[in-house]
């Protein structure tokens, strides 16, 4: 995200300042009225595979890194580059991951897909942590995106029975949770003045919409309190796939922006991805300059 100047003389050099420093608030300005930190050298993008841009047709036909390059980390990077033109992304997201595996290691899905963005060994906070501490005060934004595999442990655990599921949620978000936070204060302690974005989740299940949005808001609701304890910025992705409002106008909503319909797959289509891009551009503060 970034900038460009003009001068002449003593007078134009005054112009420009005054010109460049109202430039430079519109651009650090959040969403929330937060000031943000202005993007550095590197975008470090985090997570599973909605970091990655995990497509199921693209994973089928066996299609290396570089062409999962519809995410909403190219999309996001892409907007970042109107303002920061020589900002370099930095992607260790990696498909199947957890909270659990974000901490630990042993992400699932490294077989899913014939490689990472930006390979590491042992766990992907490690490996953040290490990129951090080798560059310190040059990464800025961070985004993290952790939750469905969270999820999916929880349902499996249930063999698809809703009830067992609801009755367990409470604390397997707040384990969750804790999770989380002890990722972000970790980040937060590497980086100390990054800017850090965390994304949301959206429900999935297409066939059972109006039972399952309470748990899917209630994991949403979960990571937004978590982004604010650790003074994050929270990409509220859930309204933008589950608009409030008929249940058929939420189906629609869903089957564009994933393949829940098409190939009853969860994952984002390109449209998703955009719209999950531009709900992470609004909740950094960035502003296109003008």
């Amino acid at each position: 995200m970034r900038h460009a100047a003009m001068r002449r003389r003593t007078v134009q050099a005054v112009v420009v300042c005054a010109v460049g420093a109202a430039w430079l608030a519109s651009l650090t300005l959040g969403a929330t009225g937060r000031v943000s930190t202005p993007p550095q050298s590197y975008y470090l993008a985090l997570g599973d595979s909605i970091a990655y841009g995990f497509q199921p047709a693209k994973a089928n036909a066996g299609l290396p890194p570089s062409r999962f390059n519809t995410g909403y980390v190219d999309v996001f990077a892409a907007r970042l580059r109107t303002i920061a033109p020589k900002i370099r992304v930095v992607n260790y997201a990696c498909p199947g991951e957890s909270t659990k595996t974000f901490i630990h290691g042993g992400c699932s899905g490294r077989r899913d897909v014939k490689g990472l963005h930006d390979a590491f060994t042992g766990a992907q906070l490690d490996a953040a942590l290490t990129f951090l501490r080798a560059h310190r005060g040059q990464v800025s934004p961070i985004t993290l995106s952790l939750f469905g595999n969270d999820l999916f442990e929880l349902l499996d655990a249930c063999k698809g029975d809703f009830a067992c599921a609801r009755a367990r949620a409470p604390r397997a978000f707040a384990q969750f949770a804790s999770r989380l936070t002890s990722i972000l204060k970790r980040l937060r302690a590497a980086s100390p003045k990054a800017e850090i974005i965390l994304t949301g989740g959206w429900n999935f299940n297409v066939a059972n919409l109006r039972l399952t949005d309470p748990l899917f808001r209630s994991l949403e609701t979960t990571i937004g309190r978590v982004a604010t304890g650790a003074k994050a910025r929270f990409a509220d992705t859930f309204p933008v796939f589950n608009p409030k409002g008929s249940i058929a106008r939420e189906k629609a909503r869903v089957c564009a922006l994933t393949f829940a319909c098409s190939k009853r797959d969860p994952h984002p289509t390109d449209a998703g991805y955009r719209a999950i891009a531009a709900v992470v551009w609004a909740a950094s503060g960035y502003k296109h300059r003008s």
